[in-house]
This record gives C-alpha cells, sequence and structure tokens, in this order.
C-alpha cells in the first residue's frame, strides 16, 4: 500500500499534465480552423457513403440531393458547426485522446485504409522496436563501461573513452546515418541501404525476423552510435561522485570486499539518477528517430512524421504529437515507479 498510493498520485498528475498539454493544443487547432476541417471531412465521408446506400432506392437525383442536404444539417448541428469553435473543445479533446481525427488526405496505412488510428498505431511497433533497442543497447553498454572507467580514474582508458564519448555526443544523427550509408552501402556493399524487408519478402517466420533484422542494423547503429557516448558519461560520472562518498568509504574501511562495495553501496545508490537519464533517453531518442527513419525509410512513427509535414496532412501530425506526449508521460511513470522501487525514501 506504501507503494501504490504514491504511484497513483503521480500517475494522476502525469494524466493531468497530458490533459492540459491536450487542452492548450486543441485551442490552437480551434483558432487555426483545423478543427473544423476534421468535423467536415467526417461529414464529408458519412454523407459519401450514405450516398451509395440511398442510390440504390433514390432514383430521382433531384430527391437525392435533398435528403443529403437535410443530413448534412442534421450533421452539421449535431457536431456543433453552426456555433463558434469554442463551443467544440470537449468533443474535440475526446477525439484527439481516442485518435478520432477522421482520414488522412494523402496518406494511406500498410493495409490501404486512410483512418488515422490505422495509420498511426501500425507504426508504433516498428519505433518501438527500434528506438527500445537502441537504447537498451547504449545504456547497458554506458553503464557496463562508465562503471569499469570510475573504478580507474585518469587512466588512459579512461581519457580515451571520455574523448570518445564526447565526439559521441555531438554526432548528429541525420549526419552519422548518412556516412554509414556510405560506407556499408555504397563502398563495402555489405548492408541494405533502408526500408524493413527485402523485395520480395521471404516467406518462411524465421527468414522473416532475419531479414527485418538485418534491414535494423544501420538505423540501430545510428541510434547507438549517437547515445552510447552520453550514456558512459553520465554513468562514469555518477558513480564516481557516488564512490567518494563518505558511506563507501567507510564499507571499505571495515575491510569489506570490493565487489559488495559495488553492488551494495555504490550501484545501489547510483541506480536512479542512472535510471533517471535511461528513461528520458528513450523517450528523448524519438526526436533522433524521426531523422533516423527518414534516412533509411524505416516505417515507424518518425518517417510517418517526417511524410506527414512534407504533404500537409495536418491530422496526422497532430495525432504524432499526441502520441509523443503519451510515451513521454509513460515514460515519467515508468520513471516514478523505479524510483519507488530503487530509492524507498521518495515513498516519503
Amino acid at each position: 500500500m506504501g507503494v501504490a498510493r504514491p504511484l497513483v498520485v503521480r500517475a494522476a498528475s502525469l494524466c493531468l499534465v497530458l490533459l492540459v498539454v491536450i487542452a492548450i493544443l486543441v485551442v490552437i487547432l480551434g483558432v487555426s480552423g483545423f478543427s473544423e476541417r476534421v468535423i467536415t471531412a467526417t461529414i464529408n465521408e458519412e454523407l459519401r457513403n450514405l450516398r451509395q446506400t440511398l442510390a440504390q432506392r433514390i432514383t430521382d437525383p433531384t430527391e437525392l440531393e435533398n435528403v443529403l442536404a437535410a443530413r448534412r444539417q442534421e450533421l452539421i448541428e449535431s457536431y456543433g458547426l453552426d456555433r463558434p469553435w469554442y463551443y467544440r473543445l470537449p468533443d474535440l479533446i475526446r477525439r484527439v485522446v481516442l485518435l478520432d481525427l477522421g482520414e488522412s488526405r494523402v496518406i494511406e496505412g500498410f493495409s490501404g485504409s486512410r483512418k488515422i488510428s490505422d495509420i498511426v498505431v501500425e507504426r508504433i511497433p516498428f519505433t518501438v522496436m527500434l528506438v527500445t533497442s537502441a537504447v537498451m543497447i547504449s545504456t547497458l553498454a554506458g553503464i557496463y563501461i562508465g562503471l569499469k572507467l570510475a573504478l580507474n580514474p585518469g587512466s588512459w582508458i579512461d581519457r580515451v573513452t571520455i574523448y570518445l564519448a564526447a565526439i559521441s555526443n555531438g554526432l548528429p544523427s541525420w549526419w552519422t546515418g548518412i556516412i554509414l550509408l556510405l560506407v556499408f552501402v555504397y563502398y563495402v556493399r555489405l548492408l541494405p541501404p533502408g526500408g524493413v524487408m527485402s523485395s520480395p519478402p521471404p516467406t518462411e517466420p524465421h527468414l522473416i525476423v532475419l531479414d527485418i533484422l538485418w534491414h535494423s542494423i544501420l538505423p540501430l547503429t545510428t541510434l547507438v552510435a549517437v547515445s552510447i557516448g552520453p550514456s558512459i558519461y553520465a554513468a562514469r560520472t555518477v558513480v564516481l561522485n557516488v564512490a567518494q562518498e563518505d558511506f563507501v568509504m567507510a564499507a571499505k574501511a571495515r575491510g569489506l570486499p570490493e565487489h559488495i562495495v559495488i553492488r551494495r553501496h555504490v550501484m545501489r545508490a547510483a541506480a536512479p539518477p542512472i535510471i533517471t537519464i535511461a528513461v528520458f533517453s528513450l523517450a528523448g531518442s524519438l526526436g533522433g528517430a524521426i531523422l533516423t527513419e527518414t534516412i533509411f525509410n524505416w516505417p515507424g512513427m518518425g518517417r510517418l512524421y517526417y511524410d506527414a509535414v512534407v504533404r500537409g496532412d495536418e491530422a496526422i501530425i497532430i495525432a504524432l504529437t499526441y502520441m509523443y506526449g503519451l510515451i513521454y508521460v509513460a515514460a515519467r511513470l515508468i520513471l516514478e515507479s523505479l524510483y519507488l522501487i530503487l530509492d524507498p525514501r521518495v515513498r516519503y
């Protein structure tokens, strides 16, 4: 109960923050006239389906148009298009939360659907697979290397690794991706240039998995290359600061073995800030994934965001912005949960 109560309070506060962000976004949409375009597109889609149904029963074109005009007026009043935009705020907030934003004007999903929710949802697994794998690799490698460096500060390996970490921190993801493309695709001809599967794709399930892994090497390497440096530097700095604390010196003075001191005293105290960096790296890597997925034509949310901006598909931009906000809130909630587990003092 001691863990559940503060966790519920934090979850409620984060959901409230997300609702405030959505409300601000919806106000912008209402002022710009976007909400009217979304509702108008929904009405037109419903009338198009109604026309196809009524055309089989009503043969008189004039009567058909009169019926459709009457139905259009009913829908306009039902959706509130006959009133100012601020009367539609609650309904528009509901639409954004449920991704009920109608259909895309120019972009289709893998199944041919133009429904916004279908297009966005089918891209999420590809982005999660790419970004989560990259963050896990860079975080675990950063913790391991940073711990080794912190135990031997000032050595030549420490100095060289810190320089490499600084270089990694300064690498733009788009530049790194282009360089890897030039080297491994056009010069060495070792890896595929992009996409998620070969053309034609394999038919066997295990070959499909291997083909996806084969195509993910370059974008995954790009994200790891630009994120492992900050992970190493952050882990080294945190562990080095904790290792100089008085309680660590006292543990060493009592004659405890080094591995016990590192596991029970150093890493336990260093875990919360390291976990903070890792979780926020997961949320922050989505921005770099937009460029990386675009360069390698990886069919995730980042590539969809780029296509929506280039083609001016406002509904998809809004849906993806909401999804990124939702992912950030989920990352914060995971972080709060880990805080309560790693550091009991946070509960009080």
